[in-house]
């Protein structure tokens, strides 16, 4: 779960840090105070892409910190020491966003891509926006929820990757039925390439060996020059090079040293340089004789590379790719030379590919067949708790009569809806009205969520169309749902709010000269007074107050202000 969450320099906030609880956590305030501001934090610091316009005007940074309790999450763990994240069962994820737009992440102290965050956050946190109905329209929600539901998120994984391995073998094969199509002229031209190549001999790490020689061969009379006058410095040189001179001054020393002990360490080091000048003169010698000033070698090493270039240029590669372009070409020319053995083998291949994912999408399919009577049948009975009674939801799966592979399975998968009864239940896309598509889309969103594996949930004005009766029934079924696991709902509606384990507020305040966003855990004393301005709206009265405490104390909305 959640624990706590930093934020500094975001949009309107200059700086908060809230604990979190587990249960049913409620975030309420004036409209325009910035109460999907936490929710969009949330969804930067566990991966979502932002901009420079996020951070908060005259600051350097916004930056967001967010520590998560791994105790019931193996997988995230798992996932943790994989990447060698882990750090003594912590899990702390941090974001900085630059004002030029720069982004960096981090998990327990360590850089990370931002995709490294985005994957570990959909383990944690599953974020619901409040125009997510907009998108339960789209069939690959739809089979997605219907996973999320059934548990079937792994196979569905399994499956895609089937075909994945089924679609890499296809290719395969197709590329070279097409080569066949051509066979005798792509053999010429391949084997023409191979030639080519076998001829050139290009070893690895040849092209930087004979790089650098290059560069020694081209200047070596100037190295040779350098390495003479060192040596003259050092030991040839006359008067005074530097052997002779250390040699002069060691045999003063060593006359002295009988007179004051205290020298003979001085002695012993200039001893030493000497000994190391002469080794150092016998290096250079060394170096100026193995010099290769051979034009002929010069003009084999330019040539060389040439060649390697010309090659290079031909195959639009870089020279340090030939050797691996080599080793491409000599597989594609066996591949046709013995083509049809090898399609032969790729058929078979592609079969058994086929045959793998055919099973698994299969065991699939039986298994959102379950899953879509159980989801039909809860979503129904739901909908008559969100003044739908009567309604019918159907989520509807049909197999493809073609058999051919793809990543989602081999079924066709719709949701349908009936909101009165004797309708023949339609396509969500076709559902008129948006009060009714807003409740489908909070009950889906909560019984499909009964089926995930993610310990937090956010719901950020997933009861926007609805009210009254309605509005209890919601906040009902969010707090059932915060008796498993961890609920944030952002909410402009008292009968939800009142139902919440634990109350936000969130403030705009002003002192003229700038504006910032305080967010502020309620008391018992002061959520009567936020739930009664949730009721009354400007001016508050007594009798407001008194509901707002009933509500509270009996988790739901008095008779009078019942819809």
């Amino acid at each position: 779960m959640l624990s706590n969450i930093q934020v500094r320099n975001f949009a309107i906030i200059d700086e908060v840090e809230i604990e979190f609880t587990p249960g049913m956590t409620v975030l309420t305030g004036e409209t325009g105070a910035g109460k999907s501001i936490l929710v969009d934090a949330m969804g930067l610091v566990l991966g979502e892409r932002g901009g420079s316009g996020l951070v908060r005007t005259g600051t350097r940074r916004a930056e967001f910190t967010a520590e998560f309790d791994l105790k019931d999450l193996p997988e995230a763990r798992h996932w943790l020491e994989e990447q060698m994240l882990d750090l003594d069962g912590e899990c702390i994820l941090r974001r900085v966003i630059s004002a030029d737009g720069r982004s960096r992440a981090f998990i327990n102290g360590n850089n990370v891509p931002l995709q490294s965050l985005k994957t570990l956050g959909e383990m944690l946190l599953d974020i619901h926006g409040q125009h997510f109905h907009q998108s339960l329209a789209s069939r690959g929600v739809q089979r997605t929820l219907l996973d999320y539901f059934g548990g079937l998120v792994d196979l569905a994984i399994a499956t895609r990757n089937a075909y994945e391995d089924w679609r890499t073998l296809a290719d395969k094969r197709d590329a070279l039925e097409a080569a066949n199509s051509d066979r005798n002229a792509k053999l010429d031209l391949l084997r023409f390439q191979v030639g080519e190549l076998e001829a050139l001999d290009l070893q690895p790490g040849e092209v930087d060996s004979l790089s650098v020689e290059r560069s020694k061969l081209m200047n070596s009379g100037r190295l040779a020059e350098g390495a003479g006058a060192a040596l003259l410095q050092l030991y040839e040189g006359e008067p005074g090079n530097a052997h002779s001179l250390i040699a002069e001054a060691a045999h003063t020393l060593e006359s002295l040293t009988a007179i004051d002990e205290s020298l003979e360490p001085v002695s012993q080091l200039l001893t030493e340089a000497g000994i190391q000048v002469t080794e150092a003169a016998d290096a250079l010698r060394r170096y100026g004789e193995g010099l290769d000033m051979d034009p002929a070698r010069r003009e084999f090493v330019e040539n060389r590379l040439d060649a390697v270039a010309n090659i290079a240029r031909k195959h639009r590669v870089e020279p340090e790719d030939i050797t691996g372009l080599h080793a491409d070409l000599v597989e594609q020319l066996s591949d046709l030379e013995h083509a049809e053995e090898r399609g032969a083998e790729l058929a078979t291949a592609v079969e058994d590919a086929a045959a793998a994912y055919l099973q698994t999408a299969k065991s699939l399919s039986a298994g959102r067949r379950k899953a879509a009577t159980r989801f039909s049948a809860a979503v129904t009975d739901a909908m008559s708790g969100l003044g739908m009674p009567g309604g019918v939801f159907e989520a509807r799966l049909a197999v493809r009569e073609d058999e051919e592979p793809r990543p989602s399975g081999v079924d066709d998968i719709e949701f349908r809806i009936s909101a009165n009864p004797g309708q023949a239940p339609m396509p969500l896309s076709k559902v008129a009205s948006g009060g009714e598509l807003s409740r489908m889309s909070l009950a889906i969103q909560v019984i499909a969520s009964d089926g995930s594996l993610i310990p937090t949930m956010v719901f950020d004005e997933v009861d926007s169309g609805v009210g009254g009766g309605v509005a209890e029934m919601v906040g009902k079924r969010l707090h059932e749902l915060g008796q498993s696991r961890q609920v944030f709902c952002v909410t402009h509606l008292p009968q939800v709010a009142s139902l919440g384990d634990n109350h936000f507020r969130i403030m705009k305040v002003s002192d003229g000269k700038s504006t910032r966003t305080g967010i502020t855990l309620l008391s018992a004393g002061e959520r009567v007074e936020e739930i009664a301005r949730m009721l009354g709206g400007v001016e508050i009265t007594q009798r407001t107050r008194d509901h707002a405490a009933e509500m509270l104390a009996s988790g739901s909305v008095p008779a009078d202000k019942r819809a």
